[in-house]
């Protein structure tokens, strides 16, 4: 599976949550909603989640292994610091 594109939205207010990211496979399977987060040790992401009914956040879609969640991430944040990126309002829906 290759990632075939990445579209970036930084986002314009401050806080740890830094960009949305949209992620295309195969130029056939999106996922939306990934995030760009400053952690403490630096930037990592984040895959999109949904709240449960207990309060608990819940992975929607991720990465089964190791290597591929690590090749997604070098992907996603080599374009970020490169500067590829589209000015967004910070909402997940831009």
């Amino acid at each position: 599976m290759q990632i075939t594109d990445v579209r970036i939205r930084k986002v314009e207010a401050e806080g740890k949550l830094k960009a949305y990211v949209t992620i295309t496979f195969d130029d056939c399977f999106v996922v939306h909603n990934v995030k760009i987060i400053e952690g403490t040790s630096g930037l990592f992401i984040a895959m999109p989640s949904r709240k449960t009914a207990n309060g608990e956040y819940k992975d929607v879609a991720h990465p089964i292994s190791p290597d591929f969640r690590n090749a997604i991430q070098t992907k996603i944040l080599d374009e970020y610091n490169a500067g590829h990126v589209e000015i967004g309002t910070g909402s997940a829906d831009d």
